[in-house]
C-alpha cells in the first residue's frame, strides 16, 4: 500500500474515484493495486495475475468494499507464483471509505492497523490506528471485524553494478528488504524520492558524473542511510562535483560505506554495509 499511497492520495484530493485492492489470504502483503475508472492500474499485486478479476470488481463502482474469494487457475499460477488450486482472498475497497489521514501516514511509511468492518462479503467501514513499527504484515479476524497490521518493509537502493552491487543486492534480499538495483541517475533519482528514514541507498561506480548525480539524489531524499563506495580519490571527486553545485554538507554520507570488519571480497563488504545500515537504523 505504501507504493500506491501517493497516487491514491492525489485521486482523493481531486475527487477522482480510486479503488484499492490487496490480498489477505493465504498470505498478507503490503503490496496493493490502485484501480481508477477507465482501467488505470498502479502498483503490482501477485505479478498481475489477478488484475483483470480485481478491475472487474472495481468497475462496479460500489460505495462499499468487497471481500473476493478466488481459486488460482492453471493460467494464473505461474504469474502469481502460487500452486494451481490455491484459495485466495482479496479486498477491494473504494478510497473514499478510508479515513483521510491514512494517506499522509502511508506516505510517511508509518506502521498502522487497518480495521475492516465486514457484513457478509461487504466491507462497510474502515478504521485506522497506530501499530508497532516492527509488527510486520499480518491479518487477524474477530467475528465481523478484520484487522490488518501493516508495517513497511525496509528498502535498499543500490546505485551501481558489478560484483559488489550484486553481492549487496543478494545480502539485502536475504534480510528481507525490498531491493532495487539501478545505474541510470534519472531512475535512481525517482527511487530516492520515495525513500524514508527506514530506508537506505548505496552509491557506487567508477564514473564521477553519474555516481555524483546519484549521490546528489540521495542527499535530497529522506533516506535514513546513505553509503558511498569508491577509492579516496573517487570520494573526493564526487565531493568536488557536488561542491561546484553548492552541495557541501556530506555529513549524512558514510564513505567508504560499511563497518570496518576487514572484509575485502564483495560478499564480505556487502555484509559490512548491511551491518552498518542496521546499526544506523537501530539508533
Amino acid at each position: 500500500m505504501y507504493d500506491v499511497a501517493l497516487t491514491v492520495a492525489a485521486c482523493v484530493r481531486s475527487g477522482t474515484r480510486a479503488d484499492l485492492a490487496w490480498s489477505i489470504s493465504p498470505k498478507a502483503s503490503e503490496d496493493a493495486l490502485a484501480i481508477t475508472p477507465g482501467g488505470g492500474r498502479i502498483g503490482t499485486l501477485c505479478g498481475g495475475a489477478f488484475d483483470g478479476l480485481l478491475a472487474d470488481v472495481a468497475a462496479l463502482q460500489r460505495d462499499e468494499g468487497r471481500l473476493i474469494r478466488h481459486r488460482v487457475t492453471d493460467f494464473e499460477s505461474p504469474l502469481a507464483g502460487l500452486p494451481t488450486g490455491t484459495d485466495m482472498e482479496f479486498v477491494v475497497v473504494p478510497a473514499s471509505l478510508f479515513p483521510e489521514d491514512l494517506w499522509p501516514r502511508l506516505l510517511e511509511r508509518d506502521a498502522v492497523v487497518i480495521t475492516l468492518h465486514v457484513s457478509g462479503d461487504a466491507v462497510t467501514r474502515v478504521d485506522v490506528s497506530d501499530a508497532d513499527q516492527a509488527g510486520g504484515v499480518s491479518v487477524n479476524r474477530d467475528d465481523d471485524v478484520l484487522h490488518m497490521t501493516l508495517a513497511p518493509t525496509p528498502r535498499l537502493v543500490v546505485a551501481g553494478r558489478g560484483p559488489m552491487a550484486e553481492a549487496l543486492v543478494r545480502q539485502g534480499e536475504l534480510l528481507g528488504w525490498k531491493v532495487a538495483s539501478e545505474t541510470r541517475p534519472e531512475v535512481v533519482t525517482g527511487l530516492a524520492a520515495t525513500l524514508s528514514t527506514l530506508d537506505a541507498i548505496v552509491i557506487m561506480g567508477h564514473d564521477v558524473e553519474s555516481s555524483s548525480r546519484c549521490l546528489m539524489a540521495a542527499l535530497e531524499s529522506e533516506s535514513g542511510y546513505i553509503g558511498a563506495l569508491g577509492s579516496l580519490d573517487m570520494q573526493q571527486a564526487r565531493a568536488d562535483w557536488l561542491g561546484y553545485r553548492d552541495v557541501t554538507d556530506l555529513s549524512r554520507v558514510h564513505g567508504p560505506a560499511g563497518l570496518d570488519i576487514g572484509g575485502r571480497e564483495p560478499a564480505e563488504v556487502a555484509v559490512s554495509i548491511a551491518a552498518q545500515i542496521i546499526a544506523e537504523r537501530s539508533r
